[in-house]
């Protein structure tokens, strides 16, 4: 379950810091009602990130997939490979 609290717990940074370790879980931060910040230990915003580039890639070769290339079934694929580096 996310935790949530309101701007005015960030005064205690320690115990803010303490719960984004423990819980390698984002902490949500109101301001009158709303959601206003983020915070989270600098291991889980390096997961976060690490993620976010896998699914740009991913992303990105699907899109230059269907603008340009053309399938090709894995056992040609390899076949051509090998051809290439053994010519």
């Amino acid at each position: 379950m996310p935790r949530i609290m309101p701007i005015r717990d960030l005064r205690n940074t320690g115990e803010i810091s303490r719960l984004a370790h423990a819980e390698q879980e984002p902490i949500f931060i109101t301001k009158n009602g709303y959601s206003d910040l983020v915070v989270m230990s600098a291991e889980l915003y390096d997961r976060f990130a690490s993620v976010l580039k896998i699914d740009q890639a991913i992303f990105e070769a699907e899109e230059e997939m269907s603008k340009v290339a053309e399938s090709m079934d894995v056992e040609e694929a390899f076949a051509a490979l090998d051809k290439k580096y053994y010519e």
